[in-house]
């Protein structure tokens, strides 16, 4: 929902009702994660995306029935030979989809959770998908580090899931629960997708150079909340680093322990060190090795320099096991020449750890290229439920927004429950 929130809440505002389509589950290749989310609103328009391109159009149709009838579904977009003129996943995955309608009556408090988001602070949603009582369907409860707020049904499924998804909102991770109907931890027949909307996560660029400019650029087009920090004030200009987050004029390593002193460094935090200046980067990188948990640690600098840069660590108390985190020369070989191609080296690293690729060419590859590790929350049951009695609209391509053209992929479409 966070990258349709503003949208959507500019709709909430106004007293009008839109269909937001989920994603809640994926199977096998699927193009897009849990998490991701369609808005058609009131008038039509659609922002975001559930597939990238794939099966916009069929969930088109059903959000605009849901905003009609009131009444969400939960629904499953699969490959079948069926149907040759059917839209499809031509990556052959299979997406669970809930399409909810939503307006001051649905969702009383959007409103918290778009000012939360906004600030900065972290908050998750649990919405019902999935229950023997209608009426459960499409509830909500706003979760917050300090408690919850909002009713799902009943006191016991609000406490079982308020306290359950308080590590999925730590984390900033996006899943599908399942519970008995009373929110019984060890039944079925209620399920439950959190959305966690976490802050940005963190990534601390230190060296006001010219490959730190470029870094600094990607950082926050791929969602970073992006610091620089060099001692030197001439060349620490906001003037310099347009767009980032904060430029900071301090000593590296005396910035990151007041960092890590204030609790401001996560497991989700990104620190890249360009200064390749013993005076600067031991001191720093003795400060980040020595600290918590973090997804990345680099260090510019040439093997030489970074033989260098070994030795004097150790020197000053940083074991092998601290010095197994950094990576160094940083980023992937990739052949970069230019600032702005050693800056894509570097973000490949950072996504190769965080989503544990394997740093090979696709076309190399036989195993699904989405990796099921990563995106997929359950594995284990590429088969839809029973379909419930509500009827699916009609598969043949439509004139509504994203249709894909018929005949490339079929697709089978299952309503699980509504």
């Amino acid at each position: 929902m966070r990258e349709v929130l503003t949208t959507l809440f500019a709709g909430w505002q106004g007293g009008a009702t839109a269909g937001l389509a989920t994603v809640v589950r994926t199977f096998q290749s699927a193009p897009r994660p849990a998490g991701a989310s369609m808005l058609v609103s009131a008038d039509g328009t659609v922002a975001g995306s559930v597939s990238g391109g794939c099966v916009e159009g069929a969930v088109y149709e059903l959000a605009t029935q849901v905003v009609e009838d009131g009444v969400p579904v939960l629904v499953r977009y699969g490959i079948s030979d069926d149907d040759a003129f059917a839209v499809g996943l031509t990556c052959g995955g299979i997406l669970d989809v809930f399409i909810e309608p939503v307006s001051r009556g649905t969702f009383a408090l959007l409103e918290g959770v778009h000012d939360d988001v906004d600030a900065g602070r972290p908050v998750g949603v649990a919405t019902v998908i999935e229950h023997p009582d209608a009426g459960w369907i499409g509830r909500h409860l706003v979760v917050r580090p300090q408690g919850f707020e909002g009713d799902l049904g009943s006191d016991r499924a609000n406490h079982a899931i308020g306290d359950d998804t308080q590590g999925l909102l730590a984390a900033g991770r996006n899943t599908t629960l399942t519970y008995g109907p009373d929110g019984e931890r060890r039944g079925e027949g209620m399920r439950v997708f959190f959305a966690s909307y976490a802050p940005r996560p963190r990534m601390l660029v230190f060296g006001a150079i010219d490959f730190a400019t470029a870094l600094a650029r990607l950082g926050t087009f791929l969602g970073y909340r992006v610091t620089v920090c060099d001692a030197r004030g001439v060349f620490a200009t906001a003037a310099r680093f347009p767009g980032v987050d904060e430029v900071v004029v301090s000593w590296p390593d005396r910035y990151l322990r007041e960092q890590i002193a204030a609790g401001l460094i996560d497991p989700r935090t990104v620190i890249c060190v360009l200064t390749h200046d013993p005076k600067f980067d031991v001191p720093l990188l003795e400060a980040a090795l020595h600290g918590p948990s973090v997804a990345y640690i680099g260090a510019m600098g040439s093997r030489r320099t970074h033989l260098d840069r070994l030795e004097r660590l150790r020197a000053v108390g940083v074991t092998d096991s601290e010095l197994a985190r950094l990576r160094s020369p940083i980023g992937l070989d990739l052949g970069s020449r230019t600032p702005e191609e050693t800056a894509v080296s570097i973000a490949a690293e950072i996504i190769s750890l965080q989503w544990g690729g394997s740093n090979e060419p696709l076309h190399t590859l036989v195993d699904s290229i989405h990796g099921d590790s990563i995106h997929h929350d359950d594995l284990v049951d590429p088969n839809p439920p029973p379909s419930s009695s509500r009827p699916s609209p009609s598969p043949s391509p439509s004139p509504s927004p994203s249709s894909q053209a018929p005949g490339s992929t079929s697709i089978s479409r299952t309503v699980l429950r509504g």
